[in-house]
């Protein structure tokens, strides 16, 4: 028995149940868009032609596009076969609260104020800022040591990802006193 027409999905009640008893279907498909995501970037990537080797550029979005989508199928055939997942058991979450708005906000505006900030003020400040606003957010208030942890730990990341790795990141201005 259906209430929708031909051109209309079905909207009925037992429709509507099966759909929030299958809900995990939903991480199944933002799974396999990502995927297709990764799998269309990683093929349409230039690829200089003199590179030579087994493994180029696009072996590793290749192979993590392709897990995606597996795990992405495995997951969508374990929902249809009837598999759930576990109920949150941990002791530390109350899922009768509501949720903490402000800190999601807070860490929200921490992360794009890093992303904006990060070419005018180079990785290691807009870093350090990132990390010293995160811990805010969640809940330190240790003014005398939570800069100086975010300013080594930016430090540490920058140089281990521009000068050990080979990642360029932005120095900033600092960069020159330094």
């Amino acid at each position: 028995m259906t209430t929708g027409t031909p051109d209309t999905p079905d909207t009925s009640p037992t429709f509507r149940a099966w759909l929030r008893d299958h809900s995990e279907l939903g991480v199944g498909v933002l799974l396999l868009a990502l995927g297709v995501l990764v799998l269309t970037d990683a093929l349409t990537m230039d690829v200089d032609i003199t590179q030579r080797g087994p493994v180029g550029p696009r072996t590793v979005p290749v192979v993590v596009g392709l897990g995606l989508v597996v795990v992405a199928a495995l997951l969508t055939v374990d929902v249809l076969r009837g598999g759930r997942g576990q109920a949150e058991a941990g002791e530390d979450v109350d899922l009768s609260e509501p949720a903490d708005w402000r800190t999601v906000l807070l860490l929200s505006g921490v992360f794009l104020g890093s992303a904006v900030l990060i070419e005018p003020l180079g990785f290691p400040a807009a870093g350090a800022l990132l990390f010293w606003g995160a811990a805010f957010a969640l809940g330190s208030r240790r003014a005398d040591r939570d800069p100086l942890i975010a300013a080594l730990l930016s430090l540490f990341t920058y140089a281990v990802f521009d000068k050990l790795l080979g990642v360029p990141l932005p120095g900033g201005p600092l960069m020159g006193v330094l």
